[in-house]
């Protein structure tokens, strides 16, 4: 059976730091790309970044650009995003995703394997 589990949420004021980690478990990952999505209460669970299966290629909703790296370990199984600069407006549940494909991609509807969120709060 596949699991995703998310760690490293918490509470950061506006300007720090967090590193989330996703472990995955049940197959091997690497063919597969890996991807970040975050929801708010009464919004729609938004697409944060994406890295391919072999962690050439990634992908960034513009907002995030410059602030968020997404990164992958393919001999742990894991996905990280080291979120920078961080903003009240990036608070929410933040979710790792397994994708459909090999290729990294935005759609919400090409990953198949869903851990169960870690929230992320930035205080102003």
């Amino acid at each position: 059976q596949v699991q995703l589990v998310e760690s490293g949420g918490g509470l950061v004021q506006a300007g720090g730091s967090l590193r989330l980690s996703c472990a995955a478990s049940g197959r091997p990952f690497s063919s597969y790309a890996m991807g970040w999505f975050r929801q708010t209460p009464g919004r729609e669970r938004e697409f944060v970044a994406a890295i391919s299966g072999s962690g050439g290629s990634t992908k960034y909703v513009d907002s995030v650009k410059g602030r968020f790296i997404i990164s992958r370990d393919n001999l742990k199984n894991s996905v990280y995003l080291q979120m920078n600069s961080l903003k009240p407006e990036d608070t929410a549940v933040y979710y790792c995703a397994v994708g459909r494909y090999s290729f990294a991609t935005v759609s919400l509807s090409n990953y198949d394997y869903w851990g169960q969120g870690t929230q992320v709060t930035v205080s102003s």
